[in-house]
């Protein structure tokens, strides 16, 4: 049987995993699936050295790309954003004005690493702002790792 070549598939998961671990190198540390105050949920939530907060919205597909009408309700909730892309998909749409290159990076992941290929200019938050959603993240953290080191306590803990 003669082999056959399997084209990659790029999932939200895999391009997570690449982000994480461009971000981790630079100090960067992330929560996928963070709930937002408004309701939404940020694909990963970051702190970066300096305290800024980092938002990066995932697409996998040039249609959910094209159709997330939602993105801009994540700018009052961190101090940069990232468009989170797989190579596979073309992100020449985002220089477009309706999605603002001004005020979002772009980054390219697959599931072993990530590059910037836009970097996300700083749009600083207020103080007061930052300090609430910094202690939203930490919280959802530790309440997450207790959830892994203890299954059963996580009937105390308040759902996110």
């Amino acid at each position: 049987m003669a082999s056959m070549l399997i084209p990659l598939a790029f999932d939200a998961q895999a391009v997570a995993r690449g982000i994480s671990r461009l971000f981790a190198r630079n100090d960067i540390w992330c929560l996928q699936e963070m709930p937002l105050r408004n309701g939404r949920r940020a694909d990963l939530m970051g702190i970066d050295p300096k305290g800024h907060i980092v938002i990066v919205e995932i697409k996998v597909s040039r249609a959910d790309l094209l159709g997330d009408g939602k993105w801009p309700d994540y700018l009052d909730y961190c101090d940069r954003f990232f468009w989170g892309l797989p190579p596979v998909l073309d992100h020449t749409c985002l220089e477009g004005e309706a999605f603002r290159p001004d005020c979002c990076g772009v980054i390219v992941a697959d599931g072993y690493d990530g590059e910037i290929v836009r970097p996300a200019p700083t749009h600083p938050l207020a103080s007061a702002r930052r300090k609430v959603e910094v202690e939203r993240l930490a919280r959802t953290a530790l309440r997450r790792q207790l959830a892994a080191m203890d299954p059963q306590c996580t009937a105390w803990a308040s759902s996110e």
